[in-house]
């Protein structure tokens, strides 16, 4: 299953290092991202698939959060086709 994951914090070195390491140990790939930095704060979302992973999605939704919290992150993620259903014009 792909999900779409969005990041946002103020920017400093090593956001996208460590959200990478964060969801790689969780054994969920990678697929695309794309991110900015817009008057000083970090954004990045990143199309991830899940199904590369045993953990259950709201395992993994949940170690976004807290682990993003650590680190002054706030990582969020959502299935892709709930995010599309939202976003459908």
């Amino acid at each position: 299953m792909k999900a779409i994951v969005s990041v946002f914090a103020k920017d400093r070195i090593g956001i996208i290092a460590d959200v990478c390491v964060l969801i790689s140990s969780m054994q969920v790939n990678i697929l695309d991202l794309n991110q900015t930095i817009m008057d000083g704060f970090f954004t990045m979302v990143m199309l991830v698939d899940t199904s590369t992973t045993d953990k259950p999605f709201d395992e993994i939704r949940s170690a976004l959060e807290t682990e993003g919290e650590k680190l002054g992150l706030d990582i969020r993620i959502q299935r892709e086709d709930i995010f599309d259903a939202m976003h459908r014009v």
